[in-house]
């Protein structure tokens, strides 16, 4: 069986012709950045919301899909048997159900929002064989179309309407195929069908009666938008234990479009956010400096360098996939295979006020390079014996061990977490360049980051709209208590500051905001 994309979309406040809007859920805090934390356990996820992602000020957390799946055993357990489901149980190999419903309540008691992962385009491929293991271990048939615990049988699928020799999508230039036709081989739903719309419906509601407060819609480039429309009509306001009354799911779907394909992501932007896959594509690019691009090209970063509105957009660097090297993007995407650069490339998505950001959280696999691909990017999550799901292991100094990466626990991307959140709202000002690859630019009065992206010495005195003070560096270290473990910023009161970043620093990055700021 092959890998199978997964994406997201988000939705903010935009109507659905039927009186219903799905919108951030509210928060005490400031809207800030959603994690991805893959294949966590729902134990870890929990102990991650206490202790780390709330004080850290982040958002919400992406989790792997919960429902069953089937259990892959050659080769071991790869990632994506994850979007292979074969029921809407909720036991998978991040936990049992009681595990779910007790992380999604003490991640909510913090404030930190949880957005579940839901595969509702397909079940598992229809080569899995009768009587294969799954991770509840119910019954299901693939070849036959039974899915009994469901229940699905096959006059629930779209054979009917794909028209294709082999029943999967060939051209992803047909329409008719990309969405009524099998996706590497995965049983395809038929979405119009009252019976699916009833099932997909009530699968989400389940989530969200337990306290989710949204969702990230896997593969909803392959469902046709009217479809969407009718099942988020059904879904239900958001738990009242945790959200005001009459507050909706926050919605996100996988609509890769980087052009040239005749299915637009614009399609289900009257549905809820889309993932913006030209976002880390471009912006590696530059970073890469492919084609002679610079930093300098950044200036109008946005819709005016081809990227989808703003205010439409989930942005990221990499996600699961294409940090795999399929699901869009190329060569230019950067991962933390590359920690220098992809903490350069975290920051300016941080920084900048471009979309709804969410930052990536993985583990390490054995890579295989052969040809320039990788042969071992099936590797599921660091594993027992028995092929459970180690737990994330915590360092003494709050790294991750044990195969597990957590790049969101780095500590200039989780710096600059707290800088998004800081700056929430507030206008791109001040941008200064050298017509290189050396930037800087502001967030209104709150914020303002400098990066060196060349090869020589970056020296200069910027304006940076920030009160006069000293203010904690969060890149080369953070304010602690009344000093700073970093280096300082003095910006005068005309909001002037010097700045000297070498291109051998570790990181070419400097960033201060207010409330690094340190007291007189």
């Amino acid at each position: 069986m092959k890998k199978v994309r997964a994406g997201s979309v988000l939705a903010v406040g935009l109507g659905l012709g039927l009186g219903l809007a799905y919108t951030f859920p509210p928060s005490t805090r400031r809207p800030s950045t959603i994690v991805h934390l893959f294949e966590w356990r729902w134990s870890d996820v929990a102990q991650e919301c206490e202790r780390y992602l709330a004080p850290g000020g982040f958002d919400g957390v992406q989790i792997s899909p919960p429902t069953e799946n089937i259990v892959v055993t050659s080769p071991p357990r790869p990632w994506w048997e994850r979007y292979q489901p074969v029921s809407y149980d909720l036991c998978s190999r991040s936990g049992t159900e009681q595990e779910l419903r007790d992380m999604i309540c003490r991640c909510n008691n913090v404030g930190v929002k949880i957005y579940a992962d839901v595969v509702i385009n397909h079940m598992c491929s229809a080569g899995a064989a009768a009587g294969s293991r799954s991770t509840c271990g119910s019954y299901f048939n693939a070849g036959a179309g039974e899915f009994p615990s469901v229940p699905y049988s096959a006059c629930h699928f779209n054979d009917d309407k794909c028209f294709t020799r082999s029943g999967n999508i060939e051209s992803y230039q047909d329409i008719h195929q990309v969405r009524n036709c099998r996706l590497v081989g995965l049983r395809d739903l038929a979405h119009d069908q009252e019976h699916v719309r009833g099932r997909v419906a009530g699968y989400m509601n389940k989530l969200l009666d337990m306290g989710v407060a949204g969702f990230r819609v896997d593969a909803s480039k392959h469902m046709w938008p009217e479809d969407l429309k009718a099942i988020y009509s059904r879904l239900h306001n958001l738990n009242t234990t945790w959200f005001p009354e009459g507050s909706r799911p926050f919605i996100y779907q996988e609509v890769i479009d980087l052009g040239g394909e005749p299915i637009k992501g614009s399609e289900y932007f009257g549905l809820g956010l889309v993932t913006e896959f030209k976002y880390g594509a471009k912006l590696g690019s530059v970073i890469r400096k492919l084609g002679g691009q610079k930093l300098s090209d950044l200036k109008s970063w946005g819709e005016d360098c081809g990227l989808m509105p703003s205010e439409k957009a989930l942005a990221f660097i990499d996600n699961h996939d294409n940090q795999r090297g399929h699901g869009a993007g190329g060569d230019a995407i950067i991962t933390f295979w590359e920690p220098r650069m992809y903490q350069m490339a975290v920051a300016f998505m941080l920084a900048h006020p471009y979309g709804r950001a969410r930052v990536m959280s993985s583990y390490r696999w054995d890579r295989r390079l052969v040809k320039g691909k990788d042969e071992n990017d099936w590797m599921g999550p660091p594993s027992l014996p028995d092929g459970s799901t180690k737990p994330v292991s915590i360092r003494s100094d709050g790294s991750c061990g044990d195969g597990w990466v957590c790049e969101h626990r780095w500590p200039p991307i989780r710096n600059m977490v707290v800088f998004r959140g800081v700056t929430a709202g507030e206008p791109l000002c001040n941008w200064w360049d050298n017509g290189g690859s050396q930037i800087a630019f502001g967030r209104g009065g709150r914020g303002f980051i400098v990066i060196n992206n060349d090869d020589c010495l970056l020296d200069v005195s910027l304006q940076t709209g920030l009160p006069g003070g000293t203010y904690c560096d969060i890149i080369s270290g953070q304010r602690e208590g009344g000093g700073c473990s970093g280096k300082r910023v003095v910006v005068d009161d005309d909001g002037k500051a010097h700045f000297t970043i070498h291109p051998s620093d570790l990181l070419p990055i400097m960033a201060i905001h207010t409330d690094a700021k340190l007291p007189k």
